[in-house]
């Protein structure tokens, strides 16, 4: 018989193979779209920003687990970017639904002024 435990552990390998099969073909989507639906918004608040939350906690312990020996090969700051600050800005600095990391910039036309 199968514990609840056993059941979780198996569902979770399962969610986790299939995002890392999905994570190949974002990279080779070729249009950015800055103008989010409804339904990118909503995936974006209720999938992509926990799991990139998530990333964010497991590479700031990664990061600190890593220091010692990162900072004796002298690559400390690029640990740091990659592992604490790239997720953190793609988890707080994007615009909801937006596929770029960064503020949205609103763009005025000269017909506006």
């Amino acid at each position: 018989m199968k514990t609840l435990a056993d059941q979780f552990s198996r569902f979770m390998t399962a969610m986790g193979l299939a995002v890392l099969l999905l994570v190949p073909q974002m990279g080779y989507s070729q249009a950015v779209e800055e103008d989010p639906t409804a339904m990118a918004m909503m995936g974006d608040l209720v999938i992509a920003r926990p799991l990139l939350l998530v990333a964010t906690v497991v590479g700031t312990a990664g990061y600190i687990i890593s220091l010692p020996f990162s900072l004796a090969g002298g690559n400390a700051k690029e640990a740091a970017d990659t592992m604490v600050v790239g997720p953190a800005k793609a988890t707080f600095v994007r615009c909801l639904g937006c596929t770029r990391t960064g503020y949205k910039q609103k763009v005025v036309n000269a017909d506006e002024e």
